[in-house]
């Protein structure tokens, strides 16, 4: 960190995540990242890291209801405006003095054929107090539900970290894992990403459109835990 930098602090950072658009915003250490894979940890992209910004942007209630080609096209718009929130709080974070850098959802590593991210946004996520990782393998957010897309922000900067969310919410529902036509869902310790991502996609007129995505829409807190009746 430049000796010249500002009093960076956790209500600044939220402040600067908000005038740019993002529907939620949570705070990391880089510590409560351990138990992450070798070379997906925050300090694997930079070492410096200390604190893991998280942001989230949500997409349209209504984008269950639109065709595969919609639903895609909303999906990726949401992705590209999280990404570039991301990328103006790394610029205002790096103004301010501090070493910073974006992680988009949008680009990642192949690993084994597949792309993956540098680092899980979703577990980054609930590590931030975002929400809590459902059966359906989704980050499960209070007031978004299953409608949040997201990005983070890696800074040297030391923030306050947001608690850990304690709410319940499967218990004893499981229609996300009865419903997967691949069994992607039996064990959320071995969540099968591959059979999912090959019954996920599919191309037509050549782009790839998304085919299923009934772990999101079946989920009864979709909408958020507030009021997932809706």
């Amino acid at each position: 960190m430049n000796l010249t930098a500002s009093m960076l602090n956790s209500d600044i950072v939220k402040a600067y995540g908000s005038a740019a658009g993002a529907s939620v915003i949570g705070i990391a250490s880089s510590d409560d990242f351990d138990l992450a894979p070798e070379g997906f940890r925050p300090t694997d992209i930079m070492k410096e890291c200390v604190s893991v910004i998280v942001l989230g942007s949500a997409f349209p209630e209504d984008a269950f209801s639109k065709t595969p080609a919609e639903y895609i096209e909303i999906r990726n718009m949401t992705n590209r405006k999280i990404s570039d929130i991301a990328e103006d709080m790394e610029k205002r974070i790096r103004k301010d003095g501090y070493k910073a850098r974006s992680v988009s959802g949008i680009n990642g590593k192949w690993v084994n054929g597949m792309q993956v991210g540098s680092i899980s946004l979703k577990h980054a996520a609930e590590l931030a107090g975002l929400g809590i990782i459902g059966k359906n393998y989704l980050l499960i957010n209070r007031e978004h539900g299953t409608l949040l897309w997201f990005s983070a922000v890696l800074t040297d900067a030391y923030l306050i970290p947001d608690e850990k969310v304690k709410y319940s919410i499967c218990n004893e529902c499981s229609k996300c894992v009865e419903s997967c036509p691949t069994n992607a869902l039996d064990d959320i310790s071995t969540f099968k990403k591959k059979e999912c991502a090959g019954k996920m996609f599919r191309m037509a007129n050549k782009k790839w459109e998304i085919q299923c995505c009934l772990c999101r829409k079946i989920c009864p807190h979709r909408f958020g835990i507030i009021d997932s009746e809706r």
